[in-house]
């Protein structure tokens, strides 16, 4: 895990997907611990189906005062994402793709989103989310990755900073209640049977 200084990305500036209002990213851990969920894109279908797992954690983590936080690179897909309901968090736009760049978040190349994008990790994903009739589109940057960062009430410390070493990674639910010392009864999504019909797509 790299290191990450909270003072200093802390300022880094995100939009509400609602209001529209810019807001400091310290603003989401200043009053409670935060579960901030980096999307690689809104239409990406796996990440859709990563936002609906996360989901699965909001009542326990609301319960156990823990905000839920998704955050997408463009508000290219933002609409459909909303109207899809996919996250039961509040939902934001890093348009600077400063917080991305600042948690190591990296940036595929032409060259190297290919196989990255067929790895099994994505083919697994992408057959769950089918499964559960989660479709995605290819509008947006599709450069650019994803992860996680969960941290502590006023910024006190940084519980996970989880970067995607594939497009297909994410964290499992019982990892994440675990970190933050809350339980659960959010079960995983099961992963369907893996063909040819939904695993080449």
């Amino acid at each position: 895990m790299a290191n990450v200084d909270l003072v200093q990305i802390g300022k880094n500036l995100l939009k509400n997907g609602d209001t529209g209002e810019s807001v400091e990213l310290q603003s989401l851990w200043q009053d409670q611990p935060v579960v901030l969920f980096f999307l690689r894109r809104f239409g990406c279908q796996v990440c859709r189906w990563m936002a609906a797992e996360i989901s699965k954690l909001e009542p326990d983590l609301r319960a156990n005062g823990v905000a839920l936080v998704g955050v997408g690179p463009e508000e290219l897909g933002l609409k459909d994402f909303k109207e899809g309901r996919f996250f039961k968090g509040s939902i934001y736009v890093d348009e600077q793709k400063k917080s991305y760049k600042d948690l190591g978040f990296k940036r595929y190349t032409a060259l190297s989103v290919v196989p990255a994008a067929l790895g099994k990790k994505v083919r697994d994903a992408a057959a769950k989310a089918n499964a559960e009739g989660i479709q995605g589109n290819f509008s947006g940057d599709l450069l650019q990755s994803g992860g996680m960062l969960i941290v502590a009430k006023g910024g006190e410390k940084v519980l996970v900073h989880f970067i995607q070493d594939s497009p297909g990674d994410h964290l499992p639910l019982e990892d994440i209640a675990k970190v933050l010392g809350i339980s659960t009864n959010a079960k995983a999504g099961q992963m369907p049977v893996c063909n040819d019909a939904v695993c080449t797509r």
